[in-house]
C-alpha cells in the first residue's frame, strides 16, 4: 500500500505570497464596507468626527434641520422668527408719549361689537355703557352711514367705530373680527341693537358662563317683555341654565332625547356670545356673501369645542328684553316709489333675500359633507341637511 506525502501550503514560498495578497485584498474590501456603512449609517457623525472629516455639508444640514422644525405663518418665511407678530388687537394708542411694550396684559379683557343705527340711539347708549363699566373693549358697526349724530355721547371717543351702509353685523364681523385680531379676548360678544340690558350684568354673566362651562352661549329673553321668536331663548324661571327646549306637540317637536338643534345646542344669532375658541370656529363657518347668516345658527353646535348639548346654553340668571325693532331694510320716506322692493317694504326685501341665503347655506354644508372624505360628523348627523 503507498502512503500518501502530505505537503502544507505554507511551505511553499510561491503559495505563502499568494494566501498574503488574498489576504490583504479582503482586508481592504471589508475595511471600505464597513467604513461605507459608516458614513452612510447614523454613525456617520461619530467617525467623521473622529476622523476629522466633519464639513460644511453636515453643519448645514444639522441647520436645515433645526428649522425645518419652526412653525411660522405661511408669507413670513423671509424673516426672523423673533420679529414676527401673528396677533393683532382693537385697543387705541396714542399718537405721543412714550411708547410702551406691547405686552400681553395680566388682565384678560372682553369685546362687545354691536350693529348699529343713529335711530336706535338711545339703546345703544346704554348698552354700552354698561359694558364699558364692565371693562370692555366696544366696536361699533354704523350700518346706516351715520356718524357725526353720536358725537354728543361722553364715551364715543372710547370705542371703535367701522361704517358701511345697509351691511349686517354678519358682514361686519367676518370682515372686522378676524380671530387673529381679536383673539385677546376670552369672550367675543356679538349683538344686535334692538336689546334692552336693564337687568343684564355683562361681567355676572361671564362669571355663570365660566363656571358652567359653556362655548357658546346668550342670555334669556324675558318673556313678558320681549319678542320671542324661539321658545328655547325665553327664560326659565328658578333656573341658572338651560341647554335644551321641550315641545311635545305641533311641528318640529322636542323631547328628552332630542339630540339636534334647535331642541339641544343651540342659540339665536340675535345676541350670542363665543368663546374665543367657538369664535375662531365659528368665523370660518360665516361665508362672505350671505351677510344674513340665516341656517348659522343650526351648526353652530360644531364650534362647542366638545358636546354641544353640554357647551351651548341660554343663561337665564342674567336676561334682557328683545325689543323687535324693525333696524335694516325699514322705510326710507326717499324713492319709495322707484323700487319694488319699497312696494312690498324693504323688509319683506330683506326677509326673502334671507331664506334664499340659507337655502344656499344648506346646500353648500351638504356639498361640503359628501366632498370631504376625511371630515367626521361627532353627531353622526344625516348626509344630507334636510330643507323644508
Amino acid at each position: 500500500m503507498k502512503s500518501f506525502n502530505c505537503i502544507s501550503p505554507l511551505s511553499d514560498p510561491k503559495c505563502r505570497s499568494c494566501l498574503c495578497s488574498l489576504f490583504a485584498t479582503l482586508t481592504l474590501i471589508c475595511g471600505v464596507y464597513f467604513f461605507g456603512n459608516a458614513l452612510l449609517g447614523k454613525d456617520y457623525f461619530k467617525v467623521a468626527s473622529t476622523l476629522g472629516l466633519e464639513g460644511n455639508n453636515t453643519k448645514e444640514n444639522i441647520h436645515l434641520n433645526k428649522c425645518n422644525e419652526k412653525c411660522m405663518p405661511v408669507g413670513t418665511e423671509a424673516l426672523p422668527k423673533g420679529i414676527v407678530t401673528k396677533t393683532s388687537n382693537l385697543e387705541m394708542l396714542p399718537l405721543w408719549g412714550p411708547v410702551l411694550e406691547d405686552k400681553k396684559s395680566d388682565q384678560t379683557k372682553n369685546l362687545l361689537a354691536v350693529a348699529v343705527g343713529v335711530k336706535q340711539k338711545s339703546l345703544v347708549n346704554k348698552i354700552v355703557k354698561k359694558f364699558l363699566a364692565d371693562d370692555f373693549v366696544v366696536m361699533l358697526f354704523h350700518y346706516d352711514g351715520v356718524l357725526n349724530e353720536w358725537n354728543d355721547l361722553e364715551w364715543i371717543e372710547r370705542v371703535i367705530r367701522v361704517s358701511a351702509k345697509n351691511q349686517t353685523k354678519w358682514w361686519f364681523a367676518k370682515r372686522f373680527l378676524h380671530p387673529d385680531i381679536v383673539a385677546k379676548y376670552e369672550y367675543i360678544f356679538i349683538w344686535d341693537e334692538d336689546l334692552g340690558v336693564e337687568d343684564f350684568h355683562p361681567n355676572r354673566y361671564l362669571s355663570i358662563v365660566k363656571e358652567e362651562g359653556l362655548e357658546i352661549s346668550q342670555p334669556s329673553l324675558d318673556p313678558n317683555k320681549s319678542e320671542v321668536h324661539h321658545h328655547i331663548t325665553a327664560r326659565w324661571n328658578r333656573s341658572r341654565v338651560h341647554r335644551r327646549y321641550y315641545k311635545y306637540r305641533g311641528g318640529g317637536r322636542c323631547y328628552q332625547n332630542s339630540t339636534s338643534p334647535p331642541c339641544v345646542g343651540w342659540v339665536e344669532m340675535m345676541a350670542p356670545v363665543f368663546s374665543r375658541a367657538a369664535w375662531r370656529c365659528a368665523w370660518y363657518m360665516i361665508q362672505n356673501e350671505l351677510i344674513h347668516a340665516w341656517g348659522l345658527d343650526m351648526q353652530l353646535g360644531y364650534c362647542a369645542q366638545g358636546d354641544r348639548a353640554k357647551k351651548v346654553g341660554v343663561v337665564d340668571e342674567e336676561y334682557i328684553v328683545h325689543l323687535g325693532l324693525p333696524t335694516l331694510g325699514g322705510l326710507s320716506d326717499k324713492n319709495k316709489a322707484s323700487s319694488v322692493a319699497y312696494k312690498f317694504g324693504k323688509r319683506s326685501a330683506v326677509r326673502e333675500r334671507s331664506y334664499a341665503e340659507m337655502m344656499i347655506f344648506k346646500n353648500r354644508w351638504n356639498k361640503a359633507v359628501k366632498e370631504d372624505e376625511c371630515w367626521v360628523d361627532p353627531y353622526k348627523q344625516p348626509a344630507k341637511w334636510k330643507i323644508n
